[in-house]
């Protein structure tokens, strides 16, 4: 067991992994575990062409054994910064990921894009930069490696921190046809200017975007009960983020850690049962039949900031100014979260096999 290790970086929460697997934030963009199937891998160059993606950028992607046709793909997006970028090509190897795509029968996609420490993130967050393309492209050249031609057209998943919320938020405004459901861990797209970041494209709205399921999940040091530093803007966007996509009806609500600033903390425990909840209902039986609309009969709705959910038939304040919570489990591990992340679990383990 002296090849055990547990690395906890950027969101990634690794146990069981050789020492291989474990590189330092320092790691060049070239070194990362090899990709045999069940992995599979493909990497673009930066491109010049207008509207193309300025950085390469390396996509890997898990496909569960004996999987026939692929129902979705999991995607898990890291944020700016080159470390956090670099933290994108283990990301498929995550354990706790990987139960949740093999249980959907959905594909596990962790993108890098190789961005310079100083380099402008946006040229890859937003996804109208050339990340949307290389993305879509990918799906296409990974379909024909790993003999799942299906994956071009399956719906997605997102998960995105920071930078990749950012991302995550885009490609759902982008393409909601197609966007199960999206997580959006501190960073947002914009839907209005920032006048302190003249460079950013607003997005635009589309009436389809306020059926996708989005739950944003700032930390408590962002702006909501530390008022000052570097991240102190994040809870401005993300309240104006939700209150844009709520008041219009939107199935969106907000998670907010109440231990941490811009780091992940343990937000994959609610989360991952978070996505769990919508795939279980969005992903349709046939592959490639439309996304399941989420049911409104179990709807839990909570004030934002506030730290209890109701039933919506019991909400007194106008629901569409509250949290979104598409049922009584998750409201319940919602209240858990907010409270002190500790969000239990109850799954039993599955039975051991091969013991030695």
């Amino acid at each position: 067991m002296s090849s055990i290790r547990i690395l906890v970086a950027a969101g990634f929460f690794f146990i069981g992994l050789p020492d291989s697997f474990l590189f330092a934030q320092n790691t060049p963009y070239d070194v990362y575990p090899a990709a045999s199937s069940p992995y599979f891998r493909v990497r673009y160059e930066a491109s010049a062409e207008p509207g193309s993606l300025i950085f390469p950028v390396n996509f890997t992607m898990w496909i569960p054994p004996n999987v026939e046709s692929l129902r979705g793909v999991i995607v898990h997006q890291h944020g700016c910064g080159e470390g956090s970028c670099k933290s994108g090509l283990t990301g498929a190897f995550d354990l706790h990921w990987q139960a949740l795509a093999k249980k959907h029968g959905c594909a596990l996609l962790a993108p890098a894009y190789e961005q310079s420490e100083n380099a402008d993130c946006q040229m890859w967050c937003d996804p109208r930069n050339g990340s949307d393309q290389a993305f879509q492209q990918c799906l296409i050249d990974l379909g024909e490696q790993s003999g799942h031609a299906e994956l071009a057209a399956v719906p997605w998943a997102l998960w995105g921190h920071s930078g990749g919320g950012h991302w995550a938020g885009g490609m759902a405004l982008l393409h909601p046809e197609r966007v199960a459901a999206a997580w959006l861990r501190s960073g947002v797209p914009l839907l209005q200017p920032n006048p302190q970041r003249s460079t950013i494209n607003v997005h635009q709205l589309p009436d389809a975007a306020l059926q996708v399921p989005i739950m944003c999940n700032p930390g408590t040091k962002e702006g909501v009960t530390v008022k000052e530093g570097q991240f102190a803007a994040v809870w401005p966007a993300n309240e104006a983020f939700i209150r844009s996509l709520r008041s219009k009806g939107g199935l969106i609500g907000v998670a907010i850690d109440p231990l941490t600033s811009h780091e992940c903390g343990n937000q994959r425990y609610l989360a991952i049962p978070w996505l769990d909840s919508c795939l279980t209902v969005r992903l349709p039986g046939v592959s490639g039949d439309q996304l399941n609309a989420m049911p409104t009969s179990d709807i839990w709705l909570a004030p934002i900031a506030g730290l209890k959910a109701v039933p919506a038939s019991r909400y007194s304040g106008d629901p569409l100014t509250a949290v979104w919570l598409p049922n009584e489990a998750t409201a319940k591990s919602w209240m858990q979260y907010v409270t002190d992340t500790a969000v239990p679990d109850t799954t039993p383990p599955p039975a051991p096999t091969n013991l030695r």
